[in-house]
């Protein structure tokens, strides 16, 4: 699986971007929709920043702003490191490894047309698992 380029590990149903403008709840809401742990912000196609669950942590609940009129562009990591389709799954895990971050986007041409997480390293028979136990716990 180290071996395999992120373009066949990658989910593509979990490529969720969002403007620079939406607001931190739509945004999570979004999350929320997909079990997507990571939102691409995006203008005029390209890749601007990047949205993590770990964000709404430490950059809005934290620091006390409100969800609800907080825009991204004010608590997203701005041009964050990203891969290309053709790098291998394996060095992706180290990158993410040696910078402290879960995602990463892939892009082509500064467009993003995917995102790779350390969650893709588990089977995916047990991630699928660990989503619907996720999705369950959530709905009672």
């Amino acid at each position: 699986m180290f071996d395999q380029a992120i373009k066949k590990i990658m989910r593509h149903e979990k490529c969720l971007t969002a403007t620079p403008q939406t607001s931190v709840s739509e945004a999570a809401k979004l999350m929320a929709a997909k079990n997507a742990g990571a939102i691409m912000v995006v203008e005029d196609e390209q890749l601007i920043g990047i949205f993590s669950e770990r964000d709404v942590v430490f950059r809005v609940v934290a620091k006390g702003l409100d969800p609800r009129v907080t825009p991204l562009v004010n608590v997203m990591t701005p041009s964050p490191k990203t891969l290309g389709p053709a790098t291998s799954y394996g060095h992706a895990m180290l990158m993410m490894h040696e910078n402290g971050f879960r995602h990463i986007p892939v892009v082509e041409n500064g467009r993003p047309i995917g995102i790779v997480s350390s969650r893709n390293a588990m089977d995916p028979d047990l991630e699928e698992f660990v989503s619907e136990a996720r999705r369950r716990e959530y709905h009672r």
